[in-house]
């Protein structure tokens, strides 16, 4: 007999095949799509932020669990999946709203019951990519690496079993994973096909990382790139509200896509901004700003 979960995967295959296909290759060889990621537009909500981006044209959307919640307080998960399907879109990936995956902490286990629990959910949307950030603040010890590299085997077992690739996001602030370099080694430790990094351009230009640091990279390990510049002010100012609008700041992402599309990325570029007055403007208005801008920083690249 067939598990629900197989009968819930097997309905869902053509949505994901959709979204594989856009997350793995962008449909031509060595080109790159723009997405958008439902934090930019926080304050519309989850259907009025996709249905405003579809009007605009965006075709590529990251779902986040925080919208999703508010959605399912008045409406189903096959309601939150219509509005996806008839707008159109691909959902390319999803912030599970999980923390504490990647570092040795107590509370691991129950985060992957809950990972388990998300990943479900969005599953049930067609994803096949779901995130989470490193936002530790405790301090560790080199050998707690290795133990990282564990939870990390963990989490893409956790992954497979819904057909989902895991990606472990380094985060500028975090006391663990801050930089690409050390993402890497991880991931590469923990050698788990469902494990992935997600390269943010705002945690990477603003860290602790150098640009000789993409020369590590190699193909496939990337599997998803948040998009996004920052203004021309010191590096210790920065933070998740000065993220802006690529093409409005001097973080080289013409150099860095370049990097990127040079070692086989050819995936989503999804915009993800915190400002408030990126949040809570009007989706379709801010949806044609960004691709107008954004596209344009990909066709200098030559990934668009």
């Amino acid at each position: 007999m067939l598990s629900r979960r197989s009968v819930l995967l097997a309905s869902l295959a053509p949505m994901m095949s959709a979204a594989r296909a856009v997350a793995a290759s962008a449909g031509k060889p060595g080109r790159m799509t723009l997405a958008l990621h439902q934090n930019t537009s926080n304050g519309a909500g989850y259907r009025n932020s996709l249905e405003g981006w579809a009007r605009a044209g965006i075709r590529n959307v990251e779902v986040t669990a925080t919208l999703l919640d508010e959605f399912l307080k008045t409406d189903t998960l096959a309601a939150a999946r219509r509005v996806i399907s008839d707008l159109g879109l691909t959902p390319v990936s999803c912030a599970s709203g999980v923390v504490g995956l990647w570092e040795p902490n107590p509370d691991h286990a129950a985060a992957l019951e809950d990972l388990k629990r998300r990943a479900g959910m969005f599953a049930t949307l067609g994803c096949v990519n779901i995130y989470s950030p490193s936002v530790a603040t405790a301090r560790f010890t080199a050998d707690d690496y290795k133990t990282g590299a564990e939870n990390m085997r963990r989490v893409g077992e956790v992954a497979k079993q819904f057909g989902m690739t895991a990606m472990a996001e380094f985060a500028r602030s975090s006391t663990f994973l801050s930089t690409l370099t050390s993402t890497l080694q991880m991931t590469r430790a923990a050698a788990h096909p469902n494990v992935k990094v997600l390269f943010d351009c705002y945690h990477f230009w603003s860290g602790l990382n150098k640009f000789e640091d993409l020369d590590l990279l190699r193909p496939g390990e990337i599997g998803h790139v948040h998009f996004q510049d920052v203004p021309d002010m010191p590096r210790e100012l920065l933070d998740n509200t000065t993220r802006v609008i690529p093409g409005d700041g001097v973080t080289p992402l013409t150099r860095i896509l370049r990097k990127l599309s040079e070692k086989g990325y050819a995936g989503p570029l999804s915009v993800e901004l915190f400002l408030p007055k990126f949040q809570q403007a009007d989706p379709y208005e801010l949806a044609q700003e960004i691709r107008r801008k954004a596209e344009a920083v990909m066709r200098r690249a030559r990934v668009l």
